[in-house]
């Protein structure tokens, strides 16, 4: 990493900012070299970084100068807002809110599968460039081993999202709820559409304009397509966004259509092939991915690994990611990559 490196860490007091300082942190990166910005509300808290503590400065356009790296943990449209001005200023930038996702002209990177999109040998315009959406880059590191073993169709998801996919404030609403529900009080929602103590709700974010789809479930297609078109070969993923009443950590049930039948060893065998993935698959002795054993774990966990007699192109399986975690770890790779670059 360079010297006199100066990163700015903007929505520092979310759920995946405090995940970003946590492993700037645990990359030896000095305090002195990281600074953490936050909303108006956020302004003057203090964030902890190690066994010290950073102050939080105000985000605004206007805030960045001097600084050679801004990891965006914020909502689109403050992202919309503040990346630019970042870039301005002569800052590498990297998102990690759907705000670019769509936006051609913005290198949409995942640190793992096209990691090399990021270093000096290519070129983009600008100086900033987007992550996709953790069911995305889950599903899409599951896919990959599999495509290159067998080759991809499709990949039908369900996506079972913990109440931190809604930031701070979701967490927040589902411990009232629970606390509500265990007094007999009824809570009203605000952060989600229904109430999601002990209740599963099949909406994740609000829907596309005349769509039956939600963007959380669109951007899965869209990012996936982006993500693989550089190969050439672009499998189809889509599936069902479920807001489910867990704090942390997101389950997803993957169905994958392969070109040519794999048994079963063969498709372990391949995910067992991809550093981002944890094969945990021995289900007689109750070993299978859960939210609850990924937690501070980097790697994507899969198993209940299962083939289908009838349609033997057709592979099953479950897997779990921290997703704040993963976010944060995904933000930083990227960034770091992003400073090797030349100015």
């Amino acid at each position: 990493m360079k010297e006199n490196l100066q990163i700015a860490v903007v929505g520092a007091t979310g759920v995946v900012g405090r995940e970003v300082l946590a492993a700037l942190y645990a990359r030896d990166v000095p305090m002195e070299q990281v600074r953490a910005f936050g909303s108006e509300r956020s302004k003057g808290l203090e964030v902890e970084y190690g066994e010290d503590t950073l102050e939080v400065e105000l985000a605004t356009p206007d805030a960045f100068k001097g600084v050679h790296l801004v990891l965006l943990a914020t909502p689109a449209e403050a992202s919309r807002t503040l990346a630019p001005a970042a870039q301005a200023a002569g800052a590498w930038v990297v998102d990690a809110s759907p705000a670019f996702r769509g936006d051609g002209n913005v290198p949409l990177v995942l640190p793992g599968f096209n990691t090399e999109a990021l270093g000096p040998g290519f070129t983009f315009k600008g100086r900033v460039v987007c992550l996709p959406g953790i069911v995305t880059s889950a599903t899409v590191h599951l896919v990959e081993p599999l495509r290159r073993a067998f080759g991809v169709v499709r990949a039908q998801v369900t996506a079972l999202m913990g109440a931190s996919s809604a930031g701070v404030r979701g967490i927040s609403e589902l411990e009232k709820q629970t606390a509500d529900l265990l007094s007999g009080r009824e809570p009203e929602p605000q952060a989600f559409p229904h109430r999601v103590g002990f209740n599963l709700v099949p909406q994740v974010g609000g829907f596309m304009v005349n769509s039956p789809w939600t963007e959380e479930e669109g951007g899965w297609t869209l990012e996936a397509a982006r993500l693989f078109a550089a190969l050439g070969e672009v499998p189809v993923l889509a599936g069902t966004a479920v807001q489910v009443p867990t704090f942390h950590g997101h389950g997803l049930t993957v169905n994958v259509q392969l070109k040519k039948p794999g048994p079963v060893e063969q498709v372990r065998a391949a995910l067992k092939t991809s550093p981002s993935l944890k094969v945990l698959d021995a289900p007689g002795e109750r070993i299978y991915p859960m939210p609850m054993l990924v937690m501070a774990d980097p790697a994507i966990h899969v198993g209940r690994v299962r083939a289908f007699p009838q349609a033997p192109e057709w592979v099953t399986l479950f897997a779990s990611v921290d997703n704040a975690g993963r976010a944060a770890a995904q933000l930083v790779e990227a960034g770091l990559k992003l400073t090797e670059r030349p100015s």
